[in-house]
């Protein structure tokens, strides 16, 4: 029995996992224990979660996988800060008291931060797009495939393609640092008022809002986008590379004046922002993966990276371009490379065999993380004297629920082991009913406490989906982005055509208005029964009640706040939002029952906003 720890951190997003003889057994993100969003500080949470759920202490730990090379990154912010001198001072007074401490020396760290590891622990360090490939193309259903990996930056590479087959994954072709789409889409994410590293999916929610008017500056004065897919930034336009911000005056004076204020009023001029941007993108995806399918004569495609977690440009890439079927790793940005440095071990370093059966990963749908007992819960609701229905099981719980959809209910819904990835999938969600014209409005300001432009997601049976959407296949980890199907879509009129931006969100535009962006799309998950028994009965329950085997899927948490983890994050989510229900595995309970619930702090403060 071999047993290997698989770690993310110091960056964003850390995590950790553990591998037994080339099984995923657990992984979870840093994040979720210490409630502080994209938290990229040593895992401990997290590596005491996945030695719990293996069974093990860390003196059974072998091996110890970290997703990147520290001194290869190290050399990267050095060059970039001599390049940037004198302006770059304030990045050198920052950054370089953290890495003399503990993030240049990382095994030692590492034995510093874990008590009683093994002292004949073996320590590998793949390099950071070896690790988001491995983690892409090890789970994948696949025998053989082409990846692309694709991010802000790892030690030099940005982009990567390469091969994958049997256990071995082989680079072919690098994109270095300053040159990033990942830097890209993050400069016009932070140009238009929102978070690095967290915000860009609101770019790309606000992208169908606007028009393309800027693609044409970016072309000409940004990005150098070629043929094959390669590329070059302006540098001149950016300040990323030896500063601490994204932008420059230059870039600003280009698109017409400073970065938008947190938090101020959207204009049409950030919806024509996030939409120029979004189409470089997909531009960009497209490219690469007609110049990588041509390079290695592969039928399938794995991604990761951060920029893979863009399912709008992963969406086109499966219709428009070459390949015949497309798998994303779920947890695509560093969090997953976790799963992927340890894979290298196990396959590429000792050598051991990989074994995939037809059409099914082996992330077991990225139910990774902790779950909780009968007991536990029912101890939890006791000691808060909270009033609940037991029902006989999971199963039970799951019709009721949707009985409880049906009639417009929003329910929050705490079912067995936590995702492992940013998408809530079905284990920590908040669901609604998508045929109900109010739910999205009502969901984001009364339950998320987030801005109204931003889409929900459609969970639908898999054998359904191409019944509500132009999408054939498997998309258990709401990856991708399809349209809706033209004959459930309700044209607009001349006059709703007309109206400016968010004043589309409100016009009902298909049967399941809930879930259909104003450009008719929808990122959609299809559900099987064999990864979630009481999520595919729900929705099937759901079918049978009303016709449509399609809920509404969000995740269960409130704006800035990471998903819940336990049952007594997700209880008081709950109480502090205008949820009608909640269900915790075979336990619901209904708000109108519960005690008063009386807070001791302005709980808005306690999450910094995303």
């Amino acid at each position: 029995m071999v047993n290997i720890l698989g770690l993310s951190c110091f960056y964003h997003d850390s995590a950790a996992a553990l591998i037994r003889d080339g099984e995923i057994l657990a992984a979870a993100q840093e994040e979720r224990f210490t409630r502080k969003k994209h938290d990229p500080g040593f895992p401990e949470n997290a590596i005491a979660y996945v030695l719990k759920e293996g069974g093990i202490t860390p003196a059974e730990i072998d091996y110890v996988s970290f997703y990147d090379k520290p001194f290869l990154k190290f050399e990267r912010l050095l060059e970039s800060i001599l390049d940037g001198a004198p302006r770059s001072y304030p990045v050198w007074i920052k950054a370089i008291p953290t890495w003399m401490d503990h993030k240049l020396v990382i095994n030692r760290t590492i034995r510093k931060r874990i008590a009683d590891l093994n002292p004949k622990v073996i320590f590998h360090f793949p390099e950071h797009h070896e690790s988001h490939a491995a983690a892409a193309f090890f789970p994948s259903p696949f025998e053989e495939a082409a990846f692309l990996t694709v991010d802000g930056v790892g030690e030099w590479a940005t982009t990567s393609w390469g091969m994958g087959a049997g256990n071995r994954i082989q680079m072919r072709q690098e994109i270095h640092f300053p040159h990033s789409l990942g830097m890209l889409y993050s400069a016009f994410t932070y140009y238009t008022g929102f978070k690095v590293n967290s915000g860009e999916y609101k770019v790309m929610g606000l992208a169908p809002y606007g028009e393309p008017r800027y693609v044409s500056q970016i072309l000409e004065h940004i990005v150098d986008l070629r043929e094959d897919g390669s590329y070059r930034l302006n540098m001149d336009y950016f300040n990323f590379a030896s500063g601490l911000r994204m932008t420059n005056e230059r870039f600003h004076r280009l698109f017409g004046g400073p970065p938008r204020r947190p938090e101020s009023r959207l204009t049409q001029r950030e919806m024509d922002l996030a939409r120029s941007v979004q189409e470089i993108i997909e531009m960009a995806t497209l490219k690469l993966g007609r110049y990588i399918h041509k390079a290695t004569g592969q039928k399938r495609l794995v991604m990761a990276g951060g920029v893979a977690l863009n399912c709008v440009a992963n969406g086109r890439l499966l219709r428009e371009g070459p390949f015949d079927d497309i798998w994303v790793q779920p947890a695509a940005s560093d969090a997953g490379s976790a799963i992927g440095a340890p894979l290298i071990t196990w396959h590429q370093i000792l050598g051991n065999k990989r074994t995939v059966t037809p059409g099914r990963d082996s992330q077991k749908g990225s139910y990774l993380g902790p779950s909780y007992s009968s007991e536990f819960i029912r101890e939890f609701l006791k000691q808060k004297g909270a009033p609940h229905r037991e029902c006989a099981d999971k199963l039970e719980a799951a019709r009721l629920t949707a009985e409880l959809l049906a009639k417009e209910n929003v329910v929050g819904w705490f079912s067995g082991r936590m995702e492992f990835g940013p998408r809530a999938l079905g284990a920590r969600s908040i669901l609604g009913d998508p045929r109900s014209q109010k739910m999205q409005s009502v969901m984001n300001l009364k339950i998320k406490f987030r801005e109204s432009f931003r889409p929900f997601a459609p969970s639908c049976l898999r054998e359904d989906v191409g019944r509500y959407f132009d999408h054939e296949g498997d998309s258990d980890y709401m990856l991708m982005v399809a349209p809706v199907k033209q004959s459930l879509r309700r044209p607009m009129t001349p006059e709703e055509e007309q109206l400016f931006g968010i004043e589309k969100l409100n016009v009902v535009r298909s049967e399941l208005p809930a879930i259909t962006h104003v450009d008719y799309s929808a990122r959609i998950q299809t559900v099987k029964r064999e990864n979630h028994a009481a999520y595919y009965e729900l929705i099937k329950h759901f079918k049978k009640l009303t016709g449509f085997g399609v809920v509404i899927n969000t995740s269960f948490n409130v704006r800035g706040e990471p998903i819940v983890c336990t049952p007594e994050e997700a209880y008081t989510c709950f109480m502090r939002t205008n949820m009608d229900y909640l269900v915790l595995d075979n336990f619901i309970l209904n708000k109108k029952e519960q005690p008063d619930w009386v807070e001791h702090s302005d709980w808005q403060e306690e999450f910094e906003l995303d």
